[in-house]
């Protein structure tokens, strides 16, 4: 069947479909990633996002089971890619991405020229968007609702054992963090973003601030309570949207990008030093003002924006990016230890 991806700006493609046939509308955003579509279709930080794939071939690998995966289900709102492979070739494959995709209730479209999309994006910034399969419906912003009240868990869970524990705020938290955290010998709280740990006089060692979707002012909850942490000098690692969260709880400021960084090779550099890291990101925001006490760690290569920043004095830092990787290089799991070592 055909349908149709439609800007905010009356630009039309057609395509043809091989997801699920329904209509939907959200934010438009492309990733330059060459491998890890099942990953990155799982990430909860997709929510609300109409996700362009722009290496041409996907489906090549099929999809493998569910313990691989980043969450429990696919997140975006809907698909676009170039070239859908319909013959996967993967010992891991259980099923194709069409019939995933079908499953799970999430339209796909075949729209041949994803290079122009991206340039477009690119030039203009993201851009709103729906997918049309036969009902017509209005464009939908999922930036101005609390998307992480949606992506983050309902109830407080408890993994693992060790020495250290860490109270991990599910924002909408990428499994892979708890599985690196895990196998670091951690015992690992999980308690839903607006959840405060203050007044259930839980005991844990250090805070990790999870990714998640959306606008991180919409997260006040959540901020307040890492205000709280702050006073009390608990040890803080924020990741993606942790960064941001850290930034506006320590009196800092965010802000928009212009079509965000999405992708498994965005080059960060070590500030102080030459040292470049190749990491994964998916995020729309990122932090603007630094706040006192605290010193840029990292930047991006190009475009030069924030990629995580660390206290002075305190144990407090953060980062832009993924540590925890998923898909993507293993380059930045240090910084886990780092934090783990300054608890």
């Amino acid at each position: 069947m055909i349908g149709q991806l439609i800007l905010e700006d009356g630009t039309k493609f057609n395509g043809q479909s091989f997801g699920y046939e329904k209509s939907v509308a959200g934010e438009v955003v492309f990733s330059t990633g060459m491998v890890g579509y099942p990953e990155s279709l799982t990430d909860p930080s997709y929510l609300g996002q109409i996700l362009i794939f722009t290496y041409p071939l996907i489906g090549n690998y099929g999809v493998p089971e569910k313990h691989y995966w980043e969450s429990d289900g696919i997140k975006v709102q809907g698909l676009i890619v170039s070239d859908y492979i319909d013959t996967p070739s993967h010992v891991q494959s259980k099923m194709t991405l069409s019939k995933w995709l079908t499953e799970e209730k999430i339209p796909a479209l075949e729209v041949k020229d994803t290079r122009f999309l991206a340039q477009k994006i690119r030039s203009q910034g993201v851009l709103l968007g729906k997918i049309q399969i036969g009902r017509q419906i209005d464009f939908y912003d999922p930036n101005k609702e609390n998307l992480v009240a949606s992506a983050s868990v309902k109830k407080v869970t408890i993994q693992g054992t060790g020495s250290k524990t860490i109270l991990l705020i599910d924002c909408g938290a990428k499994r892979n963090i708890t599985r690196c955290l895990l196998a670091k010998g951690v015992k690992i709280i999980t308690v839903p973003w607006n959840y405060d740990p203050f007044s259930q006089n839980l005991h844990f060692d250090g805070i990790i601030i999870s990714n998640g979707p959306g606008n991180p002012k919409m997260i006040t909850e959540t901020i307040e309570n890492v205000k709280k942490a702050l006073v009390k000098k608990i040890p803080i690692l924020g990741i993606c949207l942790g960064n941001q969260i850290l930034a506006l709880a320590a009196g800092g400021d965010t802000y928009k990008l212009k079509f965000g960084h999405r992708s498994q090779n965005q080059p960060c550099i070590l500030s102080g030093s030459k040292r470049c890291f190749i990491t994964t990101q998916n995020h729309g925001f990122t932090a603007g003002k630094i706040p006192n006490g605290f010193k840029e760690w990292f930047v991006n290569a190009n475009d030069g924006t924030n990629e995580g920043m660390i206290h002075e004095k305190y144990p407090f830092m953060s980062v832009q990016f993924h540590p925890e990787a998923n898909p993507g290089p293993t380059d930045t799991e240090w910084i886990f230890d780092q934090f783990l070592n300054l608890i």
